[in-house]
């Protein structure tokens, strides 16, 4: 008599973000990514910036569900220049029905070698990208920065929106993306309580 055994292993959240990262920075090349990024009323589950690009990626692993899928995409959409969704197996035939046809789909599953990835459908540009929400991802330090080595006025006494529209006035968008990128791959998440407290400074005085 013989026996069939079920050896599907359940991919949780935490079983694929190294072996994803990993496949991603063999994919791009250099990259950075920055894990569980606030955008919004919303949380990405992390965001991979190349060097004139921010990439959303959301993770549904075999234990999670679509019930929020809906309102992510539509936050994803608002902030990023690609997104890409990564599932576990469990969700590979109806994952088309969820996300738009730009998204890129990256499929995961466990074999016997490891977690084993695949890169179903590249993204495509994403068309509903706002870029005054992209801009807001940046810190007022990080405005800052920008606006002084593009020689612009510093508006210290203005709020953080109106300095986001003179930066959207004055750069084009080719070097907007280029800035944004930058200021991210620098971003020091150990520093930013000196580097906003010392922007405070020198805003009052």
């Amino acid at each position: 008599m013989f026996f069939c055994y079920n050896t599907f292993m359940t991919l949780h959240d935490r079983d694929i973000r190294e072996p994803l990262f990993e496949y991603l920075e063999n994919e791009y090349g250099i990259v950075r990514i920055i894990e569980e990024k606030q955008m919004g009323k919303c949380r990405a589950d992390a965001v991979m910036i190349t060097d004139d690009a921010l990439y959303g990626i959301e993770i549904k692993s075999d234990a999670d569900t679509y019930t929020r899928l809906k309102t992510q995409v539509r936050w994803y959409n608002r902030y990023f220049d690609f997104n890409y969704i990564v599932i576990g197996t469990s969700h590979a035939l109806h994952i088309d029905e969820h996300v738009p046809a730009w998204w890129g789909i990256i499929t995961v599953e466990e074999t016997d070698d490891g977690i084993d990835l695949y890169t179903r459908r590249h993204p495509l540009p994403n068309p509903k990208r706002k870029m005054t929400d992209k801009l807001s991802l940046l810190w007022r330090p990080e405005l800052a920065a920008i606006q002084e080595r593009h020689h612009m006025f510093k508006y210290k006494e203005k709020s953080k929106k109106f300095v986001q529209e003179k930066i959207l006035e004055k750069l084009p968008a080719d070097v907007l993306h280029q800035e944004i990128s930058r200021e991210l791959f620098e971003r020091d998440y150990t520093l930013i309580n000196e580097e906003l407290e010392e922007y405070r400074r020198q805003r009052s005085g």
